[in-house]
């Protein structure tokens, strides 16, 4: 086919291309323009350029915009960074582990893997209600902890087997208990898994948009992306404020990706392809 054909390749892949990029297209050609030219004609470039509709996101009376970047940012941040310590010293056990039951919590991690978020909020919010966490930034730290945790540990214990014991061993040997060999010799190998594993948490936390909205509630539940579904009114709709919020919440997380992208790809093949 190739050879008949060796155009059909790179037109499916432009094709493919385009269609995935349309809506970013859009979502970044009406940042620049004003509502009425929006509605008009939403797929046209900007006639007259301006900042207007980031100026009114940033200026908002209401700090609606900066007041969920910090709640973002803190969520995202204690989630992540908790769930990668965590999952990387359950890997490692469960790696290291003899004992027969450690197939078990593969299992039940496995399990919960394939559970959706949304099937599971509501009794999540009863427990939070029952010990006190609803509508706190630590009850939804916990929930996302307890979410991604498994998926987490799956990256980890792939690349936990490409480690040889011979290191731990010498470190034994040199008076080095489990705790102190874990830290000192084997996380500082974990350091591409863990980049691939604060990407994929990092972007899933930040879009996450049930979980703030449910467990954060009413009253504290604006982060960046509760935040987008806020700034439209019933009755009005500024949609080119609604596409500069859009920009806006987009531009922390595409930062934090580029800032550890060059470990993500080692990071997610590593434990596959050594060992």
């Amino acid at each position: 086919m190739s050879s008949r054909a060796p155009w059909a390749r790179p037109l499916a892949a432009t094709g493919v291309a385009a269609v995935f990029s349309l809506p970013l297209y859009v979502a970044l050609v009406n940042v620049f323009k004003p509502s009425s030219d929006i509605v008009a004609s939403p797929l046209a470039l900007p006639t007259q350029p301006n900042l207007d509709n980031v100026e009114r996101v940033l200026s908002r009376p209401d700090g609606l915009y900066w007041y969920g970047l910090i709640n973002s940012v803190t969520l995202t941040a204690a989630s992540i960074l908790i769930t990668t310590v965590l999952a990387a010293m359950s890997a490692y056990y469960l790696v290291r582990s003899d004992h027969w039951w450690s197939r078990g919590v593969l299992s039940v991690m496995l399990t919960g893997l394939m559970i959706p978020a949304a099937v599971i909020m509501l009794p999540i919010t009863r427990i939070l209600d029952g010990i006190g966490l609803l509508h706190t930034m630590p009850g939804a730290v916990l929930v996302n902890v307890g979410y991604y945790l498994p998926f987490a540990v799956f990256v980890f214990m792939g690349f936990i087997r490409s480690i040889p014991r011979e290191l731990e061993e010498a470190a034994a040997m040199d008076g080095a208990g489990r705790f102190r060999t874990f830290w000192q010799i084997v996380f500082p190998l974990l350091r591409p898994a863990s980049a691939s594993v604060l990407i994929f948490l990092g972007v899933w936390v930040w879009n996450d948009f049930l979980t703030p909205l449910l467990v954060l509630g009413p009253g504290a539940g604006n982060t960046v992306t509760v935040g987008v579904f806020r700034s439209i009114g019933p009755y009005q709709q500024d949609f080119g404020a609604v596409f500069a919020f859009m920009l806006l919440a987009t531009l922390p997380v595409l930062v934090f990706y580029l800032a550890f992208q060059k470990h993500f790809v080692q990071g997610l093949t590593g434990g596959a392809t050594k060992g």
